[in-house]
Order: C-alpha cells, then sequence, then structure tokens
C-alpha cells in the first residue's frame, strides 16, 4: 500500500481532470479498437521466428499483472476521481494488449492455449508490489515506463519487420495505445511540476534514479528475457536516454541542472 500525501488542491483536480476528459473524449473518438475484428488473424505467419515469439511472450507476461497494479495503485488515489477513473481505463486498454498478445501467440501455433494457460498461472502466483512511496512517484514511474513500453512495441515491430501481418498490427495498435498512454502522465507530471516543484523535482530524481522496467524485477526468468530484448536492440540503457528520459527531460522544461543532486543511471 502506497503511503499517503496530502491531497491534491480542488485547482490541481480541476486541471488533472480536464487533461484526462480530452485523454478520453480522443481515444473514443480515434484509438479505440477491437481484439477480434481489427486485426487480421487470418494472415498470421507460423514461420515468425521463435525468438520473436519468446519476447512476445515476455511482453505478454508483464501486461498479466494487470490485477496488482490497478489494484494496489487504486486505493490511495480513490476519491480523487480522474486518477481512479484513468487508472480503470488504463486498466481496461492494458487488459487488451495482454489479450491480443496472447491470441497472436496461439493463432500463430507458437504457443497452445495449454501452454498459456499454464504461464498466467505461473505469472500470477506471485503478486507484483508498488515500487514508490506516493502516488505523485507512482505517475512520475508510469510516465517513464509507458513511453519505454511504447519503444519496446515499436522497435520489436521493426524487428519482425512486416513478415506476420497479424503480429504487425497487434503491435501497431498498442503502441499507439502507450504513446497516448505516455502523453497523458507527462502531462499530470506537468501539472504537478507547476503546483509543487521543488517536491515534484525530488521524487523525480528519486524515480530516474532507480527506473527499471517491470520485467527486471517481476519474472522468475527476467535476466535472461531482458538480455534477449536488449539483443534484438529493442530496448537497453542507450535508448533509456537518447529516447525516454532525455525527451522527457526537454518535454517538461527540465534540465539536468534541476536533477544535479544525484547522477542519474536507469537500475541494471
Amino acid at each position: 500500500m502506497s503511503t499517503p500525501e496530502p491531497p491534491d488542491h480542488p485547482d490541481t483536480r480541476r486541471k488533472i481532470y480536464a487533461a484526462y476528459r480530452a485523454y478520453f473524449d480522443l481515444a473514443e473518438r480515434k484509438r479505440r479498437w477491437n481484439v477480434r475484428e481489427d486485426i487480421p488473424w487470418d494472415q498470421c505467419n507460423a514461420g515468425i521466428d521463435p525468438v520473436v515469439a519468446d519476447v512476445v511472450q515476455t511482453f505478454c507476461m508483464v501486461e498479466l499483472y494487470l490485477p496488482d497494479y490497478v489494484a494496489k495503485q487504486l486505493p490511495p488515489v480513490r476519491a480523487n476521481r480522474c486518477r481512479a477513473w484513468m487508472l480503470a481505463n488504463w486498466g481496461y486498454e492494458e487488459s487488451k494488449h495482454s489479450m491480443a498478445l496472447e491470441d497472436w501467440l496461439v493463432k500463430s501455433g507458437h504457443r497452445t492455449e495449454r501452454q498459456m494457460e499454464e504461464i498466467a498461472d505461473g505469472v500470477l502466483a506471485n503478486e507484483w508490489q508498488v515500487l514508490y512511496g506516493t502516488p505523485r512517484a507512482a505517475v512520475i514511474y508510469t510516465m517513464f515506463q509507458e513511453l519505454a513500453t511504447q519503444l519496446h512495441y515499436r522497435n520489436l515491430r521493426k524487428v519482425a519487420g512486416g513478415r506476420c501481418p497479424a503480429l504487425d498490427r497487434v503491435l501497431e495498435l498498442v503502441m499507439i495505445d502507450e504513446a497516448a498512454h505516455a502523453q497523458f502522465f507527462r502531462q499530470l507530471v506537468g501539472i504537478y511540476l507547476e503546483v509543487d516543484r521543488d517536491g515534484t523535482l525530488e521524487q523525480f530524481r528519486q524515480v530516474a534514479n532507480t527506473f527499471s522496467m517491470p520485467a527486471d524485477q517481476l519474472l522468475a526468468d527476467g535476466r535472461q528475457r531482458v538480455a534477449a530484448v536488449k539483443a534484438l536492440k529493442i530496448f537497453d540503457e542507450q535508448v533509456f536516454f537518447a529516447e525516454v528520459f532525455e525527451p522527457l527531460l526537454q518535454q517538461l522544461g527540465l534540465t539536468r541542472a534541476d536533477l544535479r543532486r544525484r547522477k542519474v543511471v536507469p537500475a541494471a
């Protein structure tokens, strides 16, 4: 359970709610998709490299912790309708990602339904724990993590090279969702910087110095799976700095001088 922090000022809540409604309305107009109908499942390519399928499985396994992600982050922000509703909406979208990835693994013949059941049972035997002590720090972490996740899907899509139209579409749809998530959480961080710059910067430093992707800690064979992602040049420390950390600093109007109290290095 996260440590309680003072509730947001009503003006801050209004700003956050306005950001959420803009996010939600745009998603309803342009970004909703159907797992069964919007992916060309009849064009699954069973000949895709098994190494690619293993990475798809890794991503699917991380998504399977969704019950913990929502259940453990929701109680501290229950009374903040924007934060609570965003978590509920985010959970809905992430559940689609998990189903789409699992469906591809099965329909492409790389995994059986029984294997996916066993994978899910193994994953859910352990619980994800909240990484940071306050909901605001969780927002900052999620901003980093969602942008990094978008890049994972984008770069896996490049590795797959369009050789499986079904997988290509799955990765495209999920990538677009993750980009929207990252943009929303970046807006929240921007709002918190406006209302409490010093407090938000302190939590920003903490997250930036300890950041790691969920697979690093969650999965029993997480190190091997992270190594496979690096070997395919999907994501590594260089990608984190060049395409996550530096762009977010710029977009938030921050500089390295704002973080001078520590050297920012993502956890291995």
